[in-house]
């Protein structure tokens, strides 16, 4: 049995370990290296030469996509680790040997490793990465109709009607609901392209409110506004100058 030489990718420590663990246990398998990012991943691919790459789709700064256009010429087969809906799903499995969905146990690791090593044999090619992109360009003409988000080591499946809104905070985007801000896979931009624009705006550069959950409208310094959130006594969203004349003319006040 030819040994299959592994990278793991993963901005967690936590991940990473887990993953390395199921990794490990699995003979014929040797994990030659772990990146905590997209650039070191892009340079462990370089010194390494992997056979198989367990690849997180999203991290801050350098994603999983990129990773894989800036190592395009010498991409291993991938499998992805995603925490994405069914349309992202779907583009993953014509491009990639495998995809686990967040969270994942060791059965699905075992199993992935089995189409590795069935690919491998027969030579086939790595990552169609135009094939991947066509595909994604097409979710991203999807509406969402749940937003997964993160709870500990739970997956929850929002409905986007009942998110108050979309915020940025240190380059992630977590979506608050009248319980509390829970952190998402997506970006700002994706979420401005996938959701109602009739239901969502951008009040600002970091911040995306659902104008269905806003009770009320409050003058504040220098031409901006402040929109009180229902659910929340806390719940305050800046609108920006830049912004505040576009909101007067979406609500007509």
């Amino acid at each position: 049995m030819a040994t299959i030489r592994t990278l793991i990718v993963d901005d967690e420590k936590l991940a990473r370990d887990r993953l390395a663990g199921f990794l490990r246990a699995i003979d014929g398998i040797e994990v030659v290296g772990e990146a905590r990012d997209g650039v070191e991943a892009v340079e462990l691919i370089g010194e390494h030469r992997p056979d198989l790459v367990f690849l997180d789709v999203q991290m801050p700064g350098m994603n999983g996509f990129d990773v894989i256009e800036a190592v395009r010429a010498d991409m291993p087969h991938v499998v992805f680790a995603t925490a994405y809906d069914e349309y992202a799903i779907r583009a993953f499995e014509v491009a990639a040997v495998d995809y686990l969905l967040k969270p994942f146990g060791r059965g699905r690791v075992v199993e992935a490793v089995t189409r590795a090593r069935a690919r491998l044999g027969t030579q086939a090619e790595g990552v169609d990465l135009d094939a991947l992109l066509a595909r994604l360009s097409d979710r991203q003409r999807t509406p969402l109709s749940r937003i997964p988000a993160h709870t500990g080591r739970r997956i929850l499946l929002l409905k986007p009607e009942d998110v108050l809104w979309f915020g940025v905070e240190h380059r992630l985007v977590y979506a608050h609901t009248s319980e509390r801000g829970f952190m998402t896979n997506f970006t700002l931009r994706e979420l401005e392209e996938r959701l109602d624009p009739d239901t969502f705006f951008r009040a600002h550069k970091a911040t995306l409110v659902n104008l269905g959950q806003v009770k009320a409208i409050v003058p504040w310094f220098g031409g901006r506004f402040k929109l009180t959130m229902t659910g929340r006594e806390d719940a305050e969203v800046v609108v920006s100058r830049a912004q505040a004349r576009e909101l007067r003319q979406r609500l007509r006040w």
